[in-house]
Order: structure tokens, then C-alpha cells, then sequence
């Protein structure tokens, strides 16, 4: 059981880390919440998702490439607008967020986004494969809370370096418009699908 963890993890890790968008997101979440509460919210929507490629196996991977795009560019739109309407700093009247947002942010951003990735697809098939499917969600789950986490400390460390160098409200622009960037990407690939 140990060596089918260990091959659940290392192979949706690999396949998770390349060229993944819940990166990128994880990351900018960081630079605008604290890191603990992104963790609660990204643990959870983890454990959900592959709980569901788990259970589903491969008949996620038959959903139509149009309706995953879809999904992941209205969540991108939907934390890019979240991000957008923060302010940039805490007014003395107001009381910082509470962890519970910025949880709940997280959690949708990367629960609504990208199913039917090559992560789901792999720990779907291996499911499939091993027939230990709780061996394997804890592999799946493990690789991802450790992409989230590199993601999430990253982002963390350059929130911090950019509060003390960069106008808040022009890192707000940026992480706005790096998520409709991630957005426009997921809209081109409906468009490049239908092809």
C-alpha cells in the first residue's frame, strides 16, 4: 500500500506541477490573504476534487473540453472580480478579513476550476488500476496540498517583499489581470477545441 501511495503521489505531482493554472492561482491568492486560510480552503477543495475523480474514475476525463474551459474561466473571472473589489488596504473602521473569506475564496477557485485535469485523469485511472481507492485519493490529495503549499508560501514570501517595494493597488491590477489572462486562456481553449 505504501508503494501505490508513493506512485499515487509522485505521479500527480509531476503531472500537476507543469505548466498548471491552480499554481499561478494558489500564488496569487498569497500575495492578497494570508497563507493559512488559503491552506484550509485549497485542502478541501482538494480532498473534494479527487474524492470525486476517485469515486468517478474515468468517466471524468469524458466531460466535454468546453464545459471544463467554461467552468475554470468563470472561476478565474470570479476571483479576478473578488480581487478587484478588496481594497487595497484596511481602513482603520474596518476590521481585517476574516480568514473564513479568504478560505472561501480559495476553496472556490480551486474547486470550480480545471476538472478533468491530468491530475483528476490520473488519480482516476490509478484508482481504476489499484482498486485502493483510499490509498490513492490520500496519494492524490497529499501531491496536491504539496503543489498548493509551494504555490501558496511563494506566493506568501513575494506578498511580502512586494508590500514593502510596490503601490497595493498596483499589485491588485496585476493579480486582476493575471487571473482574466488565465481566463482568456481558458475561453481560447473552448474556441480551439471546437475545431
Amino acid at each position: 500500500m505504501i508503494l501505490i501511495f508513493l506512485t499515487t503521489f509522485g505521479t500527480v505531482f509531476i503531472a500537476e506541477i507543469v505548466g498548471d493554472k491552480l499554481l499561478y492561482t494558489t500564488g496569487v491568492l498569497a500575495t492578497r490573504y494570508r497563507t493559512a486560510p488559503i491552506m484550509v480552503g485549497m485542502t478541501v477543495a482538494f480532498m473534494a476534487k479527487m474524492g470525486v475523480a476517485v469515486m468517478i474514475g474515468k468517466a471524468i476525463s469524458t466531460l466535454p473540453p468546453w464545459l471544463v474551459a467554461s467552468v475554470t474561466t468563470l472561476s478565474f473571472l470570479g476571483v479576478a472580480y473578488t480581487l478587484w473589489r478588496k481594497p487595497d488596504s484596511v481602513s482603520e473602521s474596518k476590521k481585517p478579513y476574516r480568514s473564513s473569506k479568504a478560505a472561501a475564496v480559495s476553496f472556490a477557485a480551486i474547486f470550480f476550476s480545471e476538472w478533468g485535469d491530468v491530475g483528476q485523469i490520473t488519480a482516476a485511472t490509478l484508482a481504476a488500476k489499484y482498486r485502493l481507492p483510499l490509498v490513492v485519493w490520500l496519494g492524490a490529495v497529499a501531491a496536491m496540498i504539496t503543489k498548493g503549499t509551494l504555490a501558496a508560501f511563494l506566493g506568501a514570501g513575494i506578498r511580502r517583499w512586494i508590500q514593502d517595494r510596490i503601490s497595493p493597488k498596483i499589485v491588485r491590477y496585476l493579480a486582476v489581470g493575471l487571473l482574466l489572462l488565465l481566463g482568456l486562456l481558458s475561453v481560447l481553449e473552448i474556441l480551439l477545441d471546437r475545431r
